[in-house]
């Protein structure tokens, strides 16, 4: 473990958000519980018989026997942030802030427990500024707690700071090697291109997994490096191995659910993102779903689905929960370029990272502006992520400007990263290379 720990900690690191708010409640001893006609109670939308449902339950009641414990509000709290993660339900964000200031206000000064949840609401609602606040408030109460450093991670990542995001990763492999702190050094692997070493990481927390949870979590992340490298047969693997683990996560039933769309089995492919989202209706599975109808034939269907997300953005948004990298990315494709852009940049402004620069970058080519969107495009690719999407964005980019040779060089390297990374844009990065290979 000590040589791979020390290669993760000699190189640059910038890692994607992970919020493992389960992880964290977890962390906190999350006995939290509140009577079960309390206002923090609210709608769940999600299988009763479900692990964090039944811990929910069980805190509320012990919180109705002692409802003077602030660390049980905060681990109520955190297990609020999860379910809004697992469920799409951004109602879940307000009763997670109700607990977490419960618990602050019967503990006001150091409650780091409540101020590590507040973290992680604030980063599952792309608050990073207030994210990084409120970890570096904890950290003056908790110095030496690998949750506080993986709030801290999370924020600092998504902000752009990436000096001190490896700052924070090593003092969190340093502290608790731990599931937490491998798949984050995994995700810096693998946007550095390191794909080898990212898979290594992954194994190491895979073997650190104590839990059905954290086994279907690595699992479901070496099934995402397989698919993202093209290799059906692994990925497919480990999501099944996964789903062993457990059967109702929703990430491994969408990675299952993808891998169908890759081998062309589109109607296997739509039954399963169908179910899933009756289930879990998140953004990024409503609009996979809308592009496999756009991908089958089904425009009004796909068209059905996209207003259904765009009604869910602007739910979310009133609850606090602003996503402007998913929307931009919806408009830029399906709705308004302009209004594309705008989201684009509103979500840039706030936090410098390989996808902000990248969703920037795309959302000015569909409006035109190709020679403002390759810088950003070049942002993006300037870690070394091995990454299709990106490559595709870039090629198609430098292909608008005229540069024939550098986009397919670009669209080709998409292509060989991952032949399947998209049922609606790998046939149009064949298509393109063909029509720049004619010339």
């Amino acid at each position: 473990m000590s040589d791979l720990r020390s290669r993760i900690l000699r190189k640059p690191l910038l890692i994607l958000l992970v919020v493992l708010a389960g992880l964290i409640a977890a962390a906190l001893g999350t006995t939290a519980l509140l009577p079960d006609n309390s206002s923090t109670a609210g709608p769940v939308h999600t299988d009763p018989s479900d692990p964090l449902i039944t811990q929910i339950t069980q805190t509320r009641r012990q919180l109705d026997r002692v409802p003077g414990n602030a660390i049980g509000w905060a681990g109520l709290g955190a297990s609020y942030v999860e379910l809004a993660r697992v469920t799409g339900n951004p109602e879940n964000y307000g009763e997670a802030q109700r607990a977490l200031e419960r618990s602050l206000q019967l503990q006001p000064d150091g409650n780091a427990a409540a101020l590590i949840g507040l973290g992680a609401l604030a980063n599952a609602r792309h608050e990073f500024t207030a994210a990084r606040r409120y970890g570096e408030q904890a950290l003056a109460v908790r110095p030496d707690s690998a949750d506080v450093y993986g709030v801290l991670i999370d924020a600092l990542t998504q902000l752009g700071d990436a000096d001190a995001a490896t700052a924070a990763v090593q003092r969190m492999l340093d502290l608790r090697p731990g599931v937490p702190a491998f798949t984050r050094a995994a995700y810096d692997l693998e946007l550095h291109g390191r794909t080898d070493d990212a898979r290594h990481a992954l194994q190491m927390a895979l073997a650190a997994a104590n839990t059905a949870d954290q086994i279907a979590f690595c699992r479901y992340h070496l099934g995402e490096l397989g698919f993202n490298t093209g290799d059906l047969d692994e990925a497919q693997n480990q999501y099944q191995l996964g789903l062993l683990a457990n059967p109702h996560n929703a990430a491994l039933q969408q990675g299952m659910a993808k891998t169908y769309a890759a081998r062309g089995e589109l109607e296997q492919a739509i039954a399963q993102y169908t179910a899933l989202i009756d289930r879990a209706p998140l953004p990024e599975y409503l609009i996979e779903l809308g592009e496999l109808f756009d991908a089958a034939g089904g425009p009004d269907q796909a068209a059905a689905k996209y207003r259904e997300v765009s009604d869910q953005f602007r739910r979310l948004e009133a609850q606090g929960a602003t996503d402007y990298v998913d929307a931009a990315q919806l408009a830029a494709e399906h709705g308004d370029p302009v209004e594309a852009v705008r989201l684009a940049q509103l979500e840039f402004d706030r936090r410098q990272s390989v996808i902000t620069s990248d969703v920037l970058a795309w959302s000015l080519h569909k409006a035109g502006r190709d020679a403002e969107a390759i810088g950003y495009a070049d942002r993006a690719a300037s870690l070394g992520w091995r990454s299709a999407t990106l490559a595709y964005h870039r090629g198609m980019i430098l292909a608008a400007l005229g540069e024939a040779d550098q986009a397919a060089t670009a669209l080709a390297d998409a292509l060989r990263i991952n032949p399947h990374f998209s049922p609606l844009h790998a046939p149009r990065a064949r298509q393109a290379l063909a029509v720049l290979g004619a010339r």
